[in-house]
């Protein structure tokens, strides 16, 4: 059993150092730097790290904010986690005063404006913006951020209650390159259901995939919270799957990801960053009552207590850096070969490597 911090007070005994430092020089060859495991805060106020993630901004010298800019996307509940950090003041705790920017267009729209310094990071959906960084844009992800948020509903009365149920079917999506049709390809794929040719992929306005299903035109719709959470409370509607099923259980969905030249030239800030976004996601975790309060004062939609249910059944708490979030990437670029979004022929280990930067150690 892993011998954990003490929690009578902000510093590790020495046993625990000597155990870590130990731990980590047995890790492979390139890993050493990086701990496997979810990044977690620790007792300290109002955070303690640990010796392997202490946070550069808080030890620093009082001063002026640094300005930051962090794309989002203000209708996703799943990023609530930003907002949080914000009006709780976790940012400025941090030394950093956050402008937000709000993306609702295209993923790479996004990315190439995180690269070219339009926004320094951003929020994300890692099943959308994994195969934009394959095309190599300069940005990298340095955190995942939660597990849930992407559902698969089914209307009964077309008789879809499972993934095998899916077959011969059409499945109403917001767009062909959404994180929906991404996963619940995957899940088709290992059904043995060919995710191209044994059902239909139909395009529909996000906000009317339900009416589609509710005409007949689909037998199914996949999207994410908190338009999903909301159709779900409809009778006719039944809940196939979600990010979270089977094996993906502890999978990250969302992602933290910081420009390039950011890390290189300010590690500090970009580790900064990444650490207040991480705390903002464990405040979600230990308080989604106040999260949703938030999230809806920043115009997301439902009710405070739809949206507090909505963060109580994602994995807030599931925060993966290091070599836990390097195995995920490869894991996820395997099966995206598998639904042919990604090239055959990219090497997933060089990938994961490459779209991912350790900042907390």
């Amino acid at each position: 059993m892993r011998e954990m911090a003490p929690r009578s007070g902000p510093h590790p005994s020495r046993r625990f150092l000597l155990r870590a430092g130990a731990a980590a020089a047995a890790l492979p060859f390139g890993f050493a730097a990086s701990t496997g495991r979810a990044w977690a805060p620790g007792p300290g106020t109002p955070f303690d790290a640990g010796p392997l993630c202490r946070p550069a901004a808080a030890e620093g010298a009082p001063g002026p904010l640094k300005p930051i800019k962090l794309a989002w996307n203000a209708t996703a509940i799943c990023t609530a986690a930003a907002p949080l950090a914000k009006e709780r003041g976790i940012f400025a705790q941090h030394g950093l005063d956050v402008e937000f920017v709000n993306f609702g267009g295209s993923t790479e729209a996004l990315l190439e404006a995180i690269a070219t310094g339009k926004a320094d990071a951003g929020i994300g959906m890692a099943l959308r913006w994994l195969k934009p960084l394959e095309q190599g844009f300069d940005v990298k992800i340095t955190a995942g951020l939660h597990g849930g948020c992407l559902r698969l509903l089914g209307a009964k009365s077309a008789g879809v209650t499972d993934v095998a149920s899916l077959k011969g079917k059409t499945i109403a999506i917001s767009d062909q390159a959404s994180p929906a049709k991404n996963f619940f390809g995957l899940l088709l794929a290992k059904a043995g259901i060919d995710p191209e040719t044994g059902v239909v992929w139909r395009q529909y306005p996000a906000d009317l995939l339900n009416l589609a299903v509710e005409k007949g035109e689909a037998q199914a719709l996949a999207d994410s919270d908190p338009r999903t959470w909301i159709w779900l409370k409809d009778p006719r509607f039944t809940e196939v799957a979600t990010n979270l099923s089977g094996e993906f259980a502890d999978r990250t969905c969302c992602v933290v990801a910081v420009r390039g030249s950011l890390i290189r030239n300010d590690r500090a800030v970009a580790a900064a960053l990444t650490r207040a976004v991480l705390e903002g996601g464990h405040r979600v975790h230990a308080d989604p009552e106040d999260a949703a309060r938030i999230f809806s004062s920043y115009g997301g939609k439902g009710s405070e207590a739809d949206l507090a249910a909505m963060l109580r059944s994602q994995h807030h708490s599931a925060q993966p850096v290091g070599t836990d979030l390097k195995r995920q990437l490869l894991l996820y670029g395997e099966e995206l070969k598998q639904v042919n979004v990604f090239r055959r022929t990219t090497d997933t280990a060089k990938f994961a490597e490459r779209v991912y930067a350790d900042v907390l150690s």
